[in-house]
């Protein structure tokens, strides 16, 4: 028998706005939480330079600033915050049973998954090294920076031309790289950033090179059928070809959609299991808001309290 096993109440998975929510909620209501951070404490802020959307802070304030504030909140009503990834889960049985870095046991009465997502890069050098500084997975948390300015936004699918369509409300021109010579997305939304004045799609183009050495000043871009190359003059470089949830370490035991994220009961944080719950971006595909996933996040805190208050008059 491992000697290292713990037995918890509720353990929270992940360490965003939803993670560190629940630990608050789940904390108060004296249910002593134990959350694990994962490979990204914080989650996706803190790779997000200014937050001005978040209610509250008027003046805006740091994505990592901002995940450090929720984390000490948590801990103050007495989480448990660790460091560490889960690896595996067994849902088969309760107490449920979790490990952390192929070591560590957790034997849990319920658990919340708020393992968030992570955004797919095109894996160039200068993506990397500008991330934060004109180069975002985020329209909709960026796009203001770059109010009246040029910008390009690289992807086919429903979402790529969502942002291109809302980049072209506050900015003054949008190139939109597209890989092949059509489009992912649903005719409608094709129609609507074929018919926007100020969106330029480049068909049949890849990006070769962000330019820039503080901050993004450009683009290079080559047409893959006539190899010609083009240099965009932009301050802004938006990526929207898809996220990926964290959520593979639970396919043998949780319900999910054909992408990956968690299938959750409608107007709960259920998943399929009894006292497993999931929230943030690892279900929800559609917002992906700070906000959002912070809202969810209070959700499973009370679904856990009303599930193990439940077992309790049983």
């Amino acid at each position: 028998m491992n000697q290292d096993i713990e037995r918890v109440k509720v353990l929270i998975i992940g360490s965003g706005p939803a993670g560190y929510t629940a630990a608050i909620y789940a904390s108060r209501a004296g249910l002593n939480p134990v959350l694990y951070t994962g490979g990204q404490p914080g989650g996706q802020l803190t790779i997000t330079t200014d937050v001005e959307n978040y209610p509250g802070y008027p003046d805006g304030i740091m994505g990592p600033e901002m995940m450090e504030d929720f984390r000490k909140q948590a801990e103050r009503f007495g989480t448990k915050v660790r460091y560490g990834m889960v690896t595996a889960v067994d849902f088969s049985q309760t107490p449920y049973v979790v490990t952390v870095d192929e070591q560590v046991t957790v034997h849990a009465d319920t658990v919340i998954i708020s393992t968030g997502a992570s955004a797919k890069w095109l894996g160039l050098d200068s993506e990397t090294r500008l991330n934060g500084k004109g180069v975002s997975a985020c329209a909709v948390c960026d796009g203001f920076f770059f109010r009246g300015q040029d910008v390009a936004i690289v992807g086919a699918g429903d979402t790529a031309c969502e942002e291109a369509s809302y980049l072209a409300n506050i900015c003054s021109k949008v190139y939109m790289i597209v890989r092949r010579d059509e489009m992912r997305a649903s005719q409608i939304m094709q129609n609507r950033v074929m018919n926007n004045p100020k969106i330029e799609i480049l068909w049949n183009t890849e990006t070769e090179e962000i330019l820039g050495e503080e901050e993004v000043t450009g683009a290079r871009v080559i047409n893959n059928v006539t190899h010609q190359k083009r240099e965009l003059k932009i301050s802004g470089f938006f990526v929207a070809i898809g996220h990926q949830p964290n959520t593979s370490v639970f396919k043998d035991f949780i319900h999910m959609d054909e992408s990956g994220y968690i299938k959750t009961i409608p107007g709960s944080t259920k998943t399929n299991v009894e006292g497993v719950f999931a929230c943030g971006d690892a279900q929800d595909h559609i917002y992906r808001q700070a906000v959002t996933a912070a809202g969810t996040g209070c959700m499973a805190a009370l679904d856990a309290e009303r599930f193990l208050a439940a077992l309790e008059n049983h």
